[in-house]
């Protein structure tokens, strides 16, 4: 992912309608949701759950405008309940998501923390992805350049957040080698940066996700 941007170049795939936007676009950019047995709006992340899916773009104002205009009753055909977190509860699941598709990364031996041990792998080509926390040093995280090309950068996790994923207290700096792993950690972390972005384009921090 660019800094800051949208997954690029990724196989079309099948489809999805937006029912906020009306939009079509492939599904990595969308979040499926399907009513569950007592009437209640579920996020279905990992696009596993029985039902008829229900399709929202990633991005908070999209999902907002959802709720606010009872657009899954309308998409449902039925009186449906939306929790009052629902956006919440997405970004939630999704960041659970990036987290542990990271974790898987690192446990495979294609995913590093630290400075040296990134800046090493950015050195000799091995980093296909670089990993940034949100709440780093500006300073610090200057020091090291994203890989050339698309979906190089991914920075919307926090240090506390990215530490899970390395089994330690925090971690500013990471990187990640090419894989399958790799791609989806991409386009979840996109679909992540869409639902902690607010207007000027800033994650729920308030800080600049573009200028990274």
């Amino acid at each position: 992912m660019a800094r800051g941007g949208q997954p690029k170049d990724r196989d079309a795939g099948p489809e999805r309608r937006c029912i906020v936007t009306g939009e079509g676009q492939p599904k990595y950019g969308l979040i499926r949701f399907v009513v569950g047995p007592d009437g209640q709006i579920v996020p279905d992340v990992l696009e596993k759950l029985p039902g008829r899916g229900i399709w929202v773009k990633s991005d908070r104002s999209a999902l907002d405008q959802a709720v606010k205009k009872r657009l899954f009753a309308r998409a449902a055909r039925q009186a449906v309940t939306v929790p009052d977190s629902l956006a919440d509860e997405v970004e939630r699941q999704i960041t659970q998501r990036v987290i542990d598709l990271i974790a898987m990364a690192r446990k495979a031996g294609r995913a590093v923390a630290g400075y040296e041990k990134v800046k090493s792998w950015l050195d000799t080509g091995e980093a296909h992805v670089l990993i940034q926390a949100t709440d780093g040093s500006e300073r610090g995280k200057s020091k090291l350049k994203a890989p050339d090309g698309e979906d190089s950068f991914v920075g919307e996790l926090s240090a506390q957040e990215l530490g899970l994923a390395f089994g330690r207290e925090h971690v500013i700096h990471g990187a990640l080698a090419t894989g399958g792993l790799t791609r989806r950690v991409v386009e979840e972390a996109a679909r992540l940066s869409g639902l902690r972005r607010t207007n000027g384009g800033n994650d729920a921090s308030g800080k600049d996700l573009k200028t990274r």
